[in-house]
C-alpha cells in the first residue's frame, strides 16, 4: 500500500491533467494494489455474508456543477455491495494519507419511504436498535453512528420527548472507523477492515428486518 499512498500524496500536491498524464503510470500501479486489496477484502468476507459485488470508484472528478475544479480525487475508494434485498446496508472503505483512511458502511440517505419506516421502528421500540448500538462488539470499533447528517429538529410527527428522537432526526444510519496511514501499512490490514466490517453484521441484520416488513413485522 506504499505505492497507493505515495501517489495520492502526489496527487494531491500536484492535481492537474500534465501532471497526471505524465505520472499515470504511478496511477496504474496504484490502481492495482487498490484493487487486490478490494478483492481479498471482498473474498474474506464473503465467507460470512453474501455479496453481490464490489465497485472501485473512479479517481476522476466530476466538476460540471462544483465550484471545486480540480479533475482529480486524492482518495482511493470502493464500495461493496450485499446480495438480495434481504440483505440491506453496504460496506464503504476510503483510502487517504494523513490518518483520513476510514472504512465502515449502514445506509447512506435512505429513499424517503424506508426513511420513514426506519423512523417508524425507532420510535415504536428504541431498546432493540439501542441495545445493538451498545453492544461491547459495536462499541470496540464505532463511536455510534455519524451525526453529521441529522435534522436540528425532530421531523414532524415525531414527539421531541421519544427516547429514540436522537436517531429519529437522522437522515443517514452509517458507522465509521479511522485508520492511521501505519495502520493502512500494516500486513494485517485487510483483517481489520473485515473484523470491521463483520461489527456491522447485527445492525445491518436487524436494519434489513425492518425494511423488509411493516409495523407489525409483517412481510412487504
Amino acid at each position: 500500500m506504499k505505492n497507493v499512498l505515495a501517489f495520492l500524496e502526489s496527487i494531491r500536491d500536484n492535481n492537474n491533467r500534465p501532471w497526471f498524464e505524465e505520472h499515470k503510470d504511478e496511477y496504474q500501479n496504484a490502481l492495482e494494489t487498490f484493487k487486490e486489496l478490494v478483492a481479498n477484502i471482498e473474498a474474506k468476507l464473503n465467507k460470512t455474508d453474501v455479496l453481490e459485488k464490489s465497485k472501485v470508484f473512479r479517481i476522476y472528478r466530476d466538476v460540471r456543477f462544483s465550484k471545486d475544479k480540480l479533475p482529480y480525487k486524492t482518495n482511493m475508494a470502493a464500495y461493496f455491495e450485499r446480495a438480495s434485498k434481504m440483505r440491506r446496508g453496504g460496506y464503504y472503505i476510503h483510502i487517504q494519507p494523513g490518518g483520513d483512511t476510514f472504512v465502515g458502511g449502514g445506509f447512506w440517505q435512505p429513499e424517503p419511504e424506508d426513511l420513514k419506516r426506519i423512523r417508524d421502528e425507532f420510535a415504536y421500540d428504541h431498546q432493540t436498535i439501542s441495545k445493538i448500538l451498545e453492544d461491547p462488539l459495536f462499541v470496540k470499533y464505532f463511536e455510534g453512528l455519524s451525526t453529521e447528517d441529522a435534522l436540528k429538529n425532530p421531523p414532524r410527527g415525531y414527539d421531541k420527548e421519544l427516547p429514540a428522537i436522537h436517531l429519529i432526526k437522522q437522515k443517514s444510519f452509517v458507522a465509521s472507523r479511522k485508520f492511521s496511514d501505519k495502520a493502512l501499512l500494516s500486513p494485517n490490514f485487510a483483517d481489520e477492515v473485515v473484523k470491521t466490517f463483520e461489527a456491522l453484521r447485527p445492525f445491518f441484520d436487524y436494519m434489513s428486518a425492518v425494511l423488509t416488513t411493516n409495523i407489525n413485522g409483517e412481510p412487504i
